[in-house]
């Protein structure tokens, strides 16, 4: 039986060369990268998995090799189902010798998910990747206990989280821990929808899966909390409840009447693989 690959010490973690050429990434918005603006062209989004190809890439020029080749073939409001019907088969096609597929997130916010039924179909899918000898990067949900809104959900996130770690077990799969990280516990790693991160929560999320995939961090303080938060005037809170409310609860609530998705008639940012540069 195979250990799951998930020494993230980055004390203990071995920082030879990278050995992945060809990268695919597979989810929803939060792969995506919802809330962070590309700095070449703030018109599209980035996100920590066009960051850690980067960082994979620099590592791997620095060790003579060629530039990683990246492809993100995430869609936001992708539910999990869709993820793996859809964008497993591309990433396959594409020849990809690392995959991150994460999802799952949208699924957790209906009353209806099942996280036995979600982590049995994601199972599937990693036995059809590792069967091509591709390693895979899975990822845990984030904590939830401290969100007013979402925190209803934590229970179902914490059955799928240990399905995740159980896949990664048998499957001798990667695992990025979200549910572990404290510093995404901090509501400044959040944007305004309180449901994506901020540039800054991208940044250390892409630490993070360097550590899930056993290489030393680029910044060794990528999960230290921040500074105490100044405390927050009760009737400003209350204004930034409505305000989000009104913006963001209500358009997503009436789009999910509707059947509709935020990602309705949207392709994939970056649907061929081509070097990280």
């Amino acid at each position: 039986m195979t250990e799951a690959r998930i020494d993230s010490d980055p004390r203990t973690a071995a920082a030879g060369p990278v050995r992945w050429s060809r990268y695919v990434a597979l989810g929803d918005s939060f792969t995506e990268g919802l809330w962070d603006p590309d700095p070449a062209d703030p018109a599209t989004q980035r996100g920590w998995a066009d960051m850690l190809a980067a960082h994979l890439s620099e590592r791997r020029v620095a060790d003579g090799a060629d530039p990683l080749q990246y492809a993100n073939l995430a869609i936001r409001g992708r539910l999990l189902r869709p993820i793996l019907t859809d964008q497993v088969p591309v990433a396959l096609e594409l020849g990809a010798d690392l995959v991150s597929l994460i999802g799952g997130g949208n699924d957790m916010l209906r009353p209806a998910a099942d996280p036995d039924r979600m982590a049995a179909d994601l199972e599937d899918a990693v036995v059809r990747l590792r069967a091509t000898g591709a390693d895979v990067l899975l990822g845990t949900g984030a904590d939830t206990k401290d969100s007013p809104v979402v925190r209803r959900t934590r229970g179902r996130i914490a059955v799928f989280n240990s399905h995740i770690w159980s896949i990664a077990r048998r499957h001798d799969a990667y695992v990025l821990d979200l549910w572990g990280m404290r510093s995404v516990r901090d509501w400044r790693m959040w944007a305004e929808d309180r449901i994506h991160l901020t540039t800054d929560g991208h940044a250390r999320v892409a630490q993070a899966a360097l550590v899930g995939l056993g290489l030393p961090p680029d910044d060794a303080r990528w999960d230290d909390p921040l500074a105490p938060r100044p405390r927050v005037p009760r009737l400003d809170q209350a204004r930034a409840d409505a305000a989000w409310l009104r913006t963001h609860a209500y358009p997503w609530a009436t789009r999910r009447l509707r059947g509709r998705s935020s990602g309705d008639e949207r392709v994939p940012k970056r649907p061929d693989p081509r070097p990280v540069r």
